[in-house]
């Protein structure tokens, strides 16, 4: 397995991070809680879930109203070469930074598949600054479907902290699940902190719900919903949600609860239902 930096980020100059290294943190700085709401949502290329209506306008709206600090896309677009021709309303810039518009500053985007046409993958929108990304491919080998783990360090102004975000979209054939569930506690024991808050959300097509004990015995990640209510939540297929396989998991955080979101407009958004958490720093 290979690993890439980030093909794409925001256009506009990153800032300068201040963060002090987080075994030298002022406590003062950190006393104070910091409330940071996630968002995930796997976006299906801009397009309902049967393929027939192009949504993305649609999609930036309901993903604007969430007011999210961070944002977990999957199946996202970069570019695609017949979309931008065919089809009407079709945006000028990718379909990340489309959905980022103004209202969040940083984003950072993970090309994962690549065809004649174009390509997508993984993306994080953020309203605190991106100092640091890699995408990381964990494809396996002879497989078609092409997948990657999207990882970002992020700072917080005016604090002494840094936050590690994961989005992952895992492979639809559950040995490949298993390889990739491990090259993700291979991503964390040797890149995040043991001490550094940590939120890994995506589309991990874990129907048969394995990734809870891998992920907590690898990294000590707690899955919002599991944490609230005892079991993942139901996100697919997004009108009729049957199968748990998008999650939450967080790792050092004083506390976590998830938001429950109204079935419409997302359900006509996409063929997997969005989840979205608080998560107290």
């Amino acid at each position: 397995m290979s690993t890439e930096t980030l093909f794409e980020r925001s256009v506009t100059a990153p800032p300068t991070s201040h963060a002090a290294p987080l075994g030298q943190q002022d406590a003062t700085l950190t006393a104070a809680p910091l409330t940071m709401r996630v968002l995930t949502v796997n976006t299906h290329k801009g397009f309902g879930p049967l393929n027939r209506r192009f949504i993305l306008h649609e999609l930036r709206d309901a993903v604007r109203s969430v007011s999210a600090d961070i944002v977990f896309l999957q199946e996202v677009l970069g570019t695609h070469a017949r979309y931008s021709t065919r089809v009407a309303d079709w945006p000028a810039a990718p379909q990340y930074e489309f959905l980022a518009d103004s209202m969040w500053s940083d984003f950072a985007y993970g090309r994962n598949a690549v065809y004649p046409h174009g390509h997508h993958g993984n993306a994080v929108l953020s309203k605190f600054p991106i100092v640091r990304y890699q995408n990381r491919d964990v494809s396996i080998e002879r497989s078609k479907e092409r997948r990657g783990l999207l990882h970002c360090v992020l700072t917080i102004p005016d604090r002494a902290m840094e936050v590690h975000v994961v989005c992952v979209h895992l492979g639809l054939r559950e040995s490949h699940r298993r390889q990739q569930l491990q090259l993700l506690c291979g991503l964390l024991q040797a890149e995040v902190p043991p001490e550094a808050p940590l939120v890994i959300a995506g589309d991990f097509n874990d129907w048969r719900l394995r990734a809870h004990e891998v992920l907590d015995q690898c990294g000590g990640l707690r899955e919002v919903h599991v944490a609230a209510h005892g079991r993942a939540a139901r996100t697919f297929p997004a009108r009729w949600p049957i199968l748990r396989l998008d999650r939450i998991y967080v790792r050092n955080a004083r506390a976590h609860r998830p938001l429950a979101l109204p079935p419409r407009p997302w359900s006509h958004l996409s063929d997997h239902a969005p989840l979205a958490a608080e998560v107290l720093l």
